[in-house]
């Protein structure tokens, strides 16, 4: 079976075009056709030449498909769920050891010493800009539930499971009832959600692009800022908005380094500021560290996601699909060989959400749910 696939060979070049050829599943794998792959701003990052790689690689680590095959004695999901040909599935793009220090004790996989956030692009693999994928046994694989549109489930790609690892890992109880949100892609259209999970009731979000302040008004926030303003106003409007106290919990989801200083700024006082976005690049800016100590702030860091995150955005996506227009995310969608239009309208920030969606894939209708 032949799969063309979108090539990431070197930083600061365009994404190649190439096909491979893909075997059947071997023991514990599953071969999977691409319904929805993701475009995230990682994507962009490595494009940029952000990262060094040591190999050429497949781009792609958010994605739903269609199961074509089972491997030998795969018959049910990473959560106990019967598993047949034609299901949709959703996977944890991230194969762990099971062996290391993190899998075993911290039950942090993706800090993992022997994972592979990406394959080989000579190698069938779970890399999404592709007509197949073949998903390797240590990954978690979630069957999609009845009823639940593959859309829905890839609309926040990675950024839904980060996110609530992120509100997770900041350690706030109960309700937080003032939230400011620091950009409005799937990131921060992500804490949106998990804000209203959490019971705010004042959720700011502040971006450059009114079609994303648009859409993180849609999912539920309660105000907006654009970056018209200078930081001084921002921070006005947001004690307005807030209490004089600040807000609760402020997330970065901007994925700049501008955003960290004015974070600290705008975090109230016994809050938490939690990262997210900053996953890529380098840089280093200023801060004083008696603001941090004069607010009992709390810096958190967030790195990715952990299988069970996977399953809870799912099953998320699946409960808030019918009150929420999730899938109304996506806004653009290229096949395969126009990976690089992908990118380019995600770095420009014309798509809310872009996603590769094969040609093949649009000629064969995804399931609604068959059982």
């Amino acid at each position: 079976m032949n799969s063309r696939i979108a090539v990431f060979a070197e930083g600061g070049r365009p994404v190649e075009s190439r096909s491979i050829e893909v075997p059947a599943p071997g023991r514990g794998q599953i071969l999977a056709r691409t319904a929805l792959g993701g475009v995230c701003g990682t994507d962009v990052h490595l494009r940029r030449g952000d990262f060094d790689l040591p190999f050429p690689v497949v781009l792609g680590h958010e994605g739903v498909g269609i199961v074509e095959q089972l491997g030998e004695g795969v018959v049910r999901d990473a959560a106990g769920v019967s598993l047949a040909v034609g299901d949709a599935v959703y996977w944890s793009p991230i194969p762990p050891c099971g062996r290391c220090y993190y899998c075993t004790v911290e039950k942090d996989f993706s800090s993992c010493t022997q994972s592979a956030w990406f394959h080989d692009a000579d190698l069938p693999g779970w890399g999404s800009y592709a007509d197949y994928v073949t998903l390797p046994a240590a990954m978690s694989v979630y069957r999609i539930p009845d009823g639940t549109s593959p859309e829905a489930v890839i609309a926040l790609g990675c950024a839904l499971p980060a996110v609530l690892q992120g509100f997770d890992r900041a350690g706030e109880s109960g309700v937080i009832d003032t939230v400011v949100i620091q950009g409005a892609g799937p990131i921060g259209l992500s804490a949106v959600l998990a804000a209203r999970q959490r019971g705010a009731g004042t959720i700011v979000v502040i971006d450059q692009h009114e079609n994303r302040l648009a859409t993180a008004r849609a999912l539920g926030a309660t105000a907006t800022l654009t970056l018209d303003t200078d930081a001084a106003e921002r921070k006005r409007r947001v004690l307005e908005l807030c209490g004089e106290r600040g807000p609760r919990l402020v997330v970065e989801a901007a994925g700049v380094l501008s955003a960290f200083g004015e974070g600290v700024d705008l975090a109230g006082h016994n809050g938490a500021y939690l990262l997210i976005g900053l996953w890529s690049g380098r840089g280093q800016v200023p801060i004083d560290p008696t603001v941090v100590v004069h607010k009992n702030l709390r810096i958190v860091g967030s790195c990715y996601a952990q299988p069970e995150h996977y399953y809870r955005a799912m099953h998320l996506a699946a409960e808030l699909e019918a009150r929420i227009p999730l899938t109304d995310i996506i806004t653009h969608s290229f096949d395969v060989a126009d990976a690089n239009a992908a990118l380019d309208a995600v770095e420009r920030g014309e798509a809310v959400k872009a996603v590769i969606r094969p040609d093949s894939a649009l000629r064969a209708p995804l399931p609604g749910g068959t059982r």
